[in-house]
């Protein structure tokens, strides 16, 4: 069920609210970025996501094809979200699960997960191995 969720990075400089579904698809991926930043999202419109406060303590990272800003906190280093805007979704923001205040722990396991071969761009597929996602 869709609610809305507080959300912020380590140090509290960021803070966002999203309406999201936690009981819908949550993915991990194994791109190099998502793999080294252990990004646990899930994919919203741009419109369920408010920026609270932070945007002086976000710094923005874009690599590849560069379709994605990822948007980290430059205090602490935790990435809550990374936002752009693809044809087949239109404007969207990757919200990083860790990152919800509010979500319990038996939410937070009970959440499904898809795994996404990003590595291979192939993101319909999962990878062979997803243990250590």
């Amino acid at each position: 069920m869709q609610r809305a969720y507080r959300g912020s990075c380590h140090c509290g400089a960021v803070r966002f609210t999203a309406e999201l579904d936690l009981d819908g698809v949550t993915s991990r991926c194994n791109c190099s970025m998502c793999t080294k930043g252990r990004f646990w999202k899930t994919v919203i419109p741009a419109r369920d996501f408010h920026l609270l406060q932070g945007e002086d303590a976000l710094s923005e990272y874009r690599f590849g094809g560069e379709n994605i800003a990822h948007r980290f906190c430059h205090r602490c280093g935790v990435k809550p979200f990374g936002q752009g805007q693809l044809e087949e979704i239109g404007p969207f923001v990757a919200v990083n699960v860790a990152c919800l205040d509010d979500a319990t722990p038996e939410e937070l396991a009970a959440a499904p997960i898809k795994y996404e071969d990003g590595r291979n761009n192939k993101w319909e597929s999962p990878p062979a191995v997803t243990r250590y996602l």
